[in-house]
C-alpha cells in the first residue's frame, strides 16, 4: 500500500512538472506583441520634477500648501478640507458620483482626481480656472462645497491660528502682509503641482518593453485602432483639450451642458475638458456626473458616442487591461497627512463670519 502511495505521489509530481514545463514553453513560444513606434508618437511619459532644495522658499510653500490642503478650518463648518473630496490615499478622489459638501449638499459634477492635475491645460470640467492656484480658490467659497462666506473670513480664521502667520512669512518672504487669500491658493497650488504618479506605462515609453504585458500591449493597439488617441494622447492621455460629449452619437443626458454653463456660448454646449486617463482604474465612478460605474462601461459608451463604434467585449476588456498600466505610484511620503497647528481661543467658531 505504501509503495502504491509513493508511486501515485511521484506520478502527480511528474505530471505537475510536465504541465509547468509545457506552460513555460508555451509562454516562451508566445510572440511578443509588437507596437509600431508610429503609434507611440502621440504619447509621452510624465515629466519628472527636480528635488526641492532643503530650506528653500519652494520647500516652505509646499509644506504650507500641504497643511492647507488638509485644513478643515478652511470650511464654514470646520469639517471639510480639500482632502475630503480629493483623498490623497485614494488616488485623489472620494469614489462618490458627486461629493457631499456644506450641510450635506451635493454639487452636480464629479470631483476629479488632483493627481497629475498640474499638467492639465485648464482646471475644472468646464475649464473656468486657468491653473491650480485659481482652482483652489473656488471650492473654499462655494456655498455648496466649503461655504466660507468671504476671502476676508478665510484670512481671519488663519490669522487666529498662531502658527499660520509665521508659516506664511516663511513661505512668502519679503511681503508686507503675506497671509492673504491669494497666497493661500498659491501655496495649495504649489503643493498640488508635485502630486505626480509615474506608472508602468511611463517605464514602457522610456524603453522598458517588459514594463507592461502582452495583453496590455494588445489593449493599447485596440485603443489606437479605435481612434481613442484623438482625444486621449500626450503625457496625460487627455487633459489637454475640450471635446463635445456625444460628438458622433448624441449623449442621452444633456441636463449638464458642460462648458456652455460657464461661457453661455452656444458653440460650447456639451463640451467638457477631456479627462486624463491616468489612474483611471482607481478613480471611478466616471464622466462629469459620476453616473458611469465601471471602466468597461465608460469605454463602451465612449466608443459609441465619440467614435460611432460598437466595441466588442474582448476589445473593451483588452483596452481596460491596458488602462491598468496607467495606474501609478502614490508618493506616500509627500502625501502623508501633516500635523495641523493648534487653534486659539480667538479663532472664530464654526458657522461664524461674513
Amino acid at each position: 500500500m505504501r509503495k502504491y502511495q509513493i508511486f501515485v505521489s511521484v506520478g502527480i509530481i511528474a505530471v505537475a512538472i510536465a504541465l509547468g514545463a509545457f506552460s513555460c514553453a508555451r509562454q516562451a513560444a508566445e510572440p511578443d506583441v509588437e507596437i509600431d513606434p508610429v503609434r507611440l508618437a502621440m504619447f509621452k511619459p510624465l515629466p519628472a520634477f527636480a528635488p526641492v532644495a532643503a530650506g528653500s522658499v519652494e520647500e516652505r510653500r509646499i509644506s504650507l500648501g500641504r497643511m492647507l490642503y488638509f485644513e478643515p478650518r478652511l470650511s464654514r463648518n470646520q469639517q471639510i478640507s480639500c482632502n475630503t473630496c480629493h483623498q490623497l490615499n485614494r488616488y485623489g478622489v472620494d469614489s462618490e458620483p458627486t461629493s457631499p459638501g456644506h450641510d450635506g449638499q451635493r454639487g452636480t459634477r464629479n470631483s476629479p482626481t488632483v493627481f497629475n492635475a498640474g499638467f492639465h491645460f485648464v482646471q475644472f470640467w468646464d475649464g473656468r480656472a486657468k491653473n491650480l492656484a485659481e482652482q483652489a480658490k473656488g471650492p473654499i467659497l462655494n456655498p455648496v462645497e466649503m461655504a466660507m462666506p468671504s476671502e476676508g473670513h478665510v484670512v481671519s480664521v488663519l490669522k487666529s491660528i498662531p502658527a499660520y502667520p509665521e508659516e506664511f512669512r516663511a513661505a512668502f518672504p519679503g511681503e508686507k502682509d503675506p497671509l492673504t487669500y491669494d497666497n493661500v491658493a498659491k501655496a495649495i497650488g504649489v503643493f498640488e503641482e508635485r502630486l505626480v504618479t509615474p506608472a508602468p506605462w511611463d517605464r514602457f515609453l522610456r524603453g522598458d518593453r517588459n514594463a507592461i504585458d502582452n495583453r496590455a500591449k494588445a489593449g493599447f493597439l485596440e485603443f489606437t485602432q479605435a481612434g481613442c488617441q484623438a482625444c486621449h494622447a500626450g503625457a496625460l492621455l487627455g487633459g489637454n483639450l475640450y471635446q463635445k460629449l456625444g460628438s458622433v452619437v448624441p449623449y442621452p443626458d444633456q441636463s449638464d451642458a458642460g462648458r456652455f454653463e460657464f461661457t453661455k456660448n452656444e458653440a460650447d454646449r456639451m463640451f467638457f475638458k477631456v479627462p486624463s486617463l491616468r489612474n483611471i482604474e482607481k478613480t471611478g465612478p466616471y464622466y462629469h456626473n459620476g453616473q458611469v460605474a465601471t471602466v468597461e462601461e465608460a469605454i463602451r459608451l465612449m466608443g459609441k458616442h465619440q467614435l460611432g463604434r460598437e466595441l466588442k467585449a474582448e476589445q473593451v476588456g483588452q483596452i481596460a487591461h491596458w488602462l491598468k498600466s496607467l495606474t501609478g505610484e502614490i508618493p506616500e511620503e509627500y502625501t502623508r497627512e501633516p500635523k495641523l497647528p493648534d487653534a486659539s481661543v480667538t479663532m472664530p467658531k464654526p458657522g461664524m463670519g461674513k
